[in-house]
């Protein structure tokens, strides 16, 4: 558990977010003709926040990877962190309903 004091853990945890939210970002741009605020009240509405997220979650599996190779484990144990948190956060979406 000392990898939680490490600097890079938290690099990992703020690059996870980041990564996450672009690809969400970019789906909702390629895939839908209206806003993003639109586009997401549609698509919780529609029950398909949730499945929007973890598309968008899914690049941070190479840079996961990447970090592996590299023995930056700090960090990939920030990606996973977030990953877990983003998991939370779609399994408290599928609840709610």
């Amino acid at each position: 558990m000392e990898f939680l004091r490490d600097k890079y853990f938290f690099w990992g945890v703020l690059a996870g977010l980041l990564w996450a939210s672009f690809g969400v970002i970019m789906l909702i741009f390629t895939l839908s003709d209206t806003s993003i605020e639109a586009s997401f009240y549609s698509l919780y509405q529609q029950q398909k926040l949730g499945g929007l997220i973890s598309l968008g979650a899914m690049i941070n599996l190479p840079i996961f990877f990447i970090a592996i190779r590299k023995n930056k484990f700090a960090f990939a144990a920030g990606l996973v962190a977030i990953s877990l948190v983003l998991v939370l956060l779609i399994a408290i979406l599928k609840l709610n309903f």
